[in-house]
């Protein structure tokens, strides 16, 4: 295997450990364990660890070890915070560059029967869908810098959604209709009313990760 594939690995796999929290906030990690685990030589680890430490998944601290960065109630105020600069923008100025076909796949999704969808049996199905219907709107942004930033936050939204657990259904059948919101704007090229529906529904998102985080024993390792 290359180095740039080895680099590539032991990236991807600290990345996961981190997201899922097998690897919890707070944690110390030992550069010397993570190669011993691995099966790995120093060098691709340490590269690993350089990346994860500009995405701010953890801080290398000089003669004291790796932590892994906690979550805090801070972090979901800028996770949102950043969503809201971004992703009403990017349908105001950039919606025109949606695939219409893609819109109305989403459409039929958010509006098929509940009792038949995988969402409601499957929370990460919905998570997936959701972040798929999220960088489906991103992409349409032609700025690399706006990606850049979008995906750190979307990587630290991962950990809190494995943190925190099941959505509950009333919150399915409100985001559901606030997605089908959007993508009404989007295909009557109302493009005002397709930022405002999604200021609102990112507003209601964040007022429900705290309540998933207040109501969860997780929200126990969280700090201010």
């Amino acid at each position: 295997m290359s180095k740039m594939n080895l680099k590539t690995q032991a990236y991807n796999t600290i990345r996961q450990k981190i997201v899922t929290c097998e690897y919890a906030p707070g944690t110390f990690l030992n550069e010397e364990l993570l190669t011993t685990e691995l099966g790995l030589s120093r060098t691709p680890v340490r590269d690993a660890l350089s990346r994860l430490e500009q995405e701010g998944l953890i801080e290398i601290k000089p003669k004291k070890g790796i932590i892994v960065m906690p979550l805090s109630i801070n972090t979901i105020n800028m996770i949102f915070e950043v969503r809201q600069l971004y992703e009403p923008y990017i349908l105001l100025n950039y919606g025109n560059a949606l695939s219409v076909e893609r819109l109305k796949d989403f459409y039929n999704i958010f509006s098929s029967n509940k009792t038949n969808h995988n969402c409601y049996n499957n929370n990460d199905y919905f998570y997936e869908l959701d972040t798929e219907f999220h960088n489906f709107v991103v992409d349409a942004c032609p700025n690399t810098y706006i990606h850049q930033n979008y995906n750190m936050i979307q990587t630290q939204a991962e950990r809190f959604r494995y943190m925190t657990g099941n959505i509950s259904e009333k919150r399915l059948d409100d985001t559901f209709q606030e997605h089908l919101d959007i993508i009404r704007a989007c295909l009557r090229n109302d493009w005002q009313e397709a930022a405002k529906q999604m200021s609102a529904h990112l507003e209601e998102s964040k007022k429900a990760t705290f309540q998933l985080i207040f109501s969860s024993t997780s929200a126990q390792s969280l700090t201010v």
